[in-house]
C-alpha cells in the first residue's frame, strides 16, 4: 500500500517513526553482526501472486466487472503443477497476496457475512488492506466460502510440498471500517468492542474517535461512483459510524478527503494525538540484543491492547503454518511494537520470515535493530535510482552511494522492480519494454546478500495496461476481478507451461529463471561485495558510461565480476579494470583467468592480472548484462 498521510497526522505519524533519532541510527550500524537474523546458506527469491488473480483464466475485463462477468481465482488454482512452475523459476517463497478476508461486494450472506457497502469499498472486488476479519480468508478465493479457511490450509500443505515458503500479509496500522469477525477464536474480542467511544484518545482503545460527529463518506472527485454507477441497495452516499473515527492514513477528519484511505479505520498503538507515547520504550542497548531478550523484555511490561491484538492475529497464521507476513506500511506502527511483535513471532518461528514496507532509510536500522525485521523493503533509494536508469532519464552513478550508505544492513534491504503498489515495468507509463528491465532485474538480483522479489506476470512482460475499475492502468489492479493477459498466456488454461506466450515472452522468462535459479546456488552472493564502477568511469571514460554498472561479487567458492548495460545500444569494446584491492581481496596472483558466462555460457573472454592489478576485454549488447565467472 503507497504512503499518503493526511496533513494533520503528520505530527502522530512522525511519533511512530521517530522513536529513536540519528544518534541512536549511528550507534545501530555497529550491530551490523545482528542483521542477518535468518542467516541463509543462499539467497531467497520471493514470488509476490495477487491470490484472486493468478488462476483466473477469463479474459472479459469488463471494466467494474462482476465476479461473474470477469472471473477470480481460486486457492484451487494452484495446482501441483502450477506451484512446481514456480519453483522451477528459481522461488523460495511464495507471498500471496490479500489472503486475510477483506470487504468485498459480492454478497455472502448466505454463509454469514455482512455485505459490505461500497461507498466505503474501493473497487468492486475490494481492497486486500482493508482487512474484514483476520481469522478468516477472502471468501471469493474459495471454491466452498463455508470452506474457506481449510481450503487455504490446503494451499499451505501443497506449497509446502512443492518445497516452497508461504507468506501472508499483515496490515497493522488500519482495517476495514466494517471489521467483523465470524471466524475468531474463543476469547477473542474483535477491534473497538470495548473502547470507550467519548474520547478521542484512551491507551487500551482499538482506535481513535473524533467524539459526537458521524462519519461521512468523502466527496467524489472526478465524477467518480461507486461500482461505476451501477445500483445498488447499500450505494446511497451512506456509511453508520457514530462517533467517526480516524481514517487509516490519520485523517482526523469526520468525513475525509476522497484521496484518503477512507475504506479503512487507523489502530491505535498507545500513541497519543500529539504524538507522545504511552507505553515504555526500549533502551538504546537493545539495538545490539536478539529477539529472545527482546521478548524477555516486554514480558515484563504491560502493553497497549491493540498491541496483543496483532501478536494474537500472527501467531494465529503461524500456528497454521504460514512461514512468515509481509507487514503493511509497517512505519506508521511505532518501532517498540515490532519488538513486541515480532520477537513474540521468532519466540514461536525463529525461522519466520518478517518483511516491512517502509520508505523511510532514516528510519531503517531502527526497524532492523529494534523492530526485529528481517528485511524492508528497497524502494527509497535503491528501486527509486534504478527506474529513472532503466526509462533512459537516470545514471548508474547514484548506485554506488546507495550501496555504499547501506553496506551494514544491505542484508536486509530486499529488491524489486514490480509489486501491486508500482507501475509495472513493461507499461507504457513506466518503460514500455519489459526488456529494460532485464539490467536492472539482473543489477537488483546479484549487487547484494538480500532477497530478490519478484510480482507474478513480470518474469513474462505484463504491461498492467487494463482499464478494469477503481485506479489507473499501468499497476495490475488490486480493486477489482480481472485478468491478467500475459499471465494468461504462460498459464495456458491451468497447464502453467507457457503454451501460448510469444516468442519474446518465452525469452524473457527463460531469462528470468537462468537468473533466479543461478541467484539462489550462488555461493559468491552470499559473499563479499566490491565497486568497480568508480574506477572504470576513470579509466575509460570513452567507452564504460553511466549507463553501465559494474561490480566483483566473491567468496572462498567462487569468484563473479558482473557487468551490465542499460542502455540500448551495444557498447564498444571496454578493458574493463580490476583495482589491486579487489584482486588481492580475491585472492589472485598474476596470470591469466578462464572466464565463464554464467546464464547462457556463451560469452567467454579472460581476465589478465599484471603487477596485482586485473582487465578485462567485454562488449555488452544493447540491454545485455554478463555473469562471468573466474575459473
Amino acid at each position: 500500500m503507497g504512503l499518503v498521510i493526511a496533513g494533520a497526522s503528520a505530527a502522530l505519524f512522525t511519533a511512530c517513526v521517530s522513536t529513536h533519532g540519528e544518534t541512536n541510527n549511528r550507534q545501530n550500524m555497529s550491530a551490523a553482526s545482528q542483521t542477518k537474523q535468518l542467516n541463509p546458506e543462499h539467497k531467497y527469491v520471493v514470488y509476490q501472486v495477487f491470490t484472486r488473480l493468478f488462476g483466473n483464466t477469463n479474459t472479459t475485463n469488463k471494466p467494474w466487472g462482476t465476479i461473474e462477468e470477469n472471473g477470480v481465482g481460486k486457492f484451487a488454482d494452484f495446482t501441483p503443477t502450477a506451484l512446481n512452475a514456480i519453483k522451477d523459476l528459481g522461488v523460495t517463497h511464495i507471498w500471496y497476496t490479500g489472503v486475510p478476508h477483506h470487504a468485498v461486494i459480492n454478497d455472502y450472506s448466505a454463509y454469514g457475512i455482512s455485505n459490505d457497502d461500497p461507498d466505503v469499498v474501493k473497487g468492486r472486488a475490494g481492497s486486500p488492506y482493508a482487512v474484514k476479519d483476520y481469522y478468516s480468508v477472502n471468501p471469493d478465493l474459495a471454491i466452498d466460502p463455508a470452506k474457506r479457511v481449510a481450503e487455504f490450509e490446503a494451499l499451505i500443505e501443497r506449497t509446502h510440498v512443492a518445497g516452497l515458503k508461504v507468506l501472508i500479509d499483515i496490515v497493522p496500522n488500519h482495517i476495514a471500517r466494517n471489521y467483523q469477525s465470524l471466524d475468531k477464536p474463543a476469547g477473542v474480542e474483535d477491534f473497538g468492542v470495548n473502547d470507550d467511544t467519548s474520547v478521542e484518545y484512551a491507551r487500551d482503545n482499538n482506535f481513535y474517535y473524533v467524539p459526537k460527529q458521524d462519519f461521512k463518506v468523502p466527496a467524489a472527485l472526478n465524477d467518480y461512483k461507486p461500482l461505476g454507477g451501477e445500483k445498488h441497495p447499500l450505494a446511497d452516499d451512506y456509511f453508520a459510524e457514530s462517533p467517526a473515527k480516524w481514517t487509516g492514513n490519520g485523517s482526523r477528519h469526520a468525513q475525509p478527503h476522497f484521496h484518503d484511505w477512507y475504506e479503512t479505520v487507523k489502530i491505535n498503538y498507545g500513541v497519543k494525538p500529539d504524538g507522545s507515547l504511552d507505553f515504555p520504550t526500549l533502551p538504546a542497548d537493545f539495538a545490539q540484543k536478539d529477539y529472545q531478550a527482546h521478548f524477555q523484555f516486554w514480558s515484563q511490561h504491560d502493553v497497549p491492547n491493540s498491541w496483543i491484538k496483532f501478536r494474537d492475529i500472527a501467531l494465529y497464521w503461524i500456528e497454521k503454518g504460514v512461514d512468515g507476513f509481509r507487514f503493511d506500511m509497517a512505519e506508521m506502527v511505532p518501532v517498540e511494537f515490532w519488538s513486541y511483535m515480532n520477537s513474540s513471532i521468532k519466540m514461536a518461528n525463529p525461522d519466520a520470515f518478517l518483511l516491512a514496507e517502509i520508505y523511510n532509510p532514516k528510519r531503517y536500522r531502527d526497524y532492523i535493530h529494534l523492530g526485529k525485521m528481517d528485511y524492508l523493503y528497497d524502494k527509497v533509494d535503491f528501486y527509486d535510482s534504478l527506474k529513472p536508469v532503466m526509462q533512459g532519464k537516470g545514471s548508474t552513478d547514484t548506485l554506488v552511494s546507495i550501496q555504499n550508505r547501506f553496506a551494514d544492513i544491505e542484508h536486509n534491504l530486499l529488491h524489486f522492480l514490480d509489486n501491486h503498489d508500482e507501475q509495472r515495468v513493461a507499461s507504457p507509463e513506466f518503460a514500455g519494454d519489459a526488456n529494460k528491465g532485464k539490467p536492472a532485474m539482473l543489477v537488483s538480483a546479484t549487487i547484494s546478500t538480500s532477497p530478490m522479489m519478484v510480482y507474478f506476470g513480470q518474469e513474462v512482460g505484463e504491461d498492467g495496461s487494463e482499464e478494469t475499475g477503481f485506479g489507473d492502468p499501468s499497476r495490475t489492479t488490486i480493486f477489482d476481478y480481472a485478468g491478467v493477459p500475459a499471465h494468461q498466456r504462460w498459464m495456458n488454461g491451468g497447464k502453467f507451461d507457457g503454451g501460448k506466450l510469444t516468442d519474446d515472452e518465452r525469452q524473457l522468462r527463460d531469462f528470468y529463471q537462468r537468473l533466479l535459479n543461478f541467484t539462489i546456488s550462488s555461493d559468491a552472493l552470499m559473499g563479499a561485495y566490491a565497486d568497480l564502477h568508480q574506477v572504470n568511469r576513470s579509466a575509460n571514460y570513452q567507452t564504460y558510461t553511466d549507463q553501465q554498472f559494474a561490480y566483483a561479487r566473491f567468496s572462498d567458492k567462487e569468484k563473479l565480476v558482473i557487468v551490465a548495460n542499460f542502455a540500448e545500444t551495444k557498447t564498444p569494446l571496454i578493458n574493463l579494470v580490476i583495482p589491486a584491492d579487489v584482486i588481492a581481496d580475491m585472492g589472485l596472483a598474476d596470470g591469466q583467468y578462464k572466464l565463464t558466462e554464467k546464464l547462457y555460457g556463451e560469452y567467454q573472454s579472460k581476465l589478465t592480472v599484471t603487477n596485482g592489478r586485473g582487465s578485462i576485454d567485454v562488449e555488452l549488447a544493447g540491454l545485455g548484462s554478463l555473469i562471468l565467472s573466474i575459473q
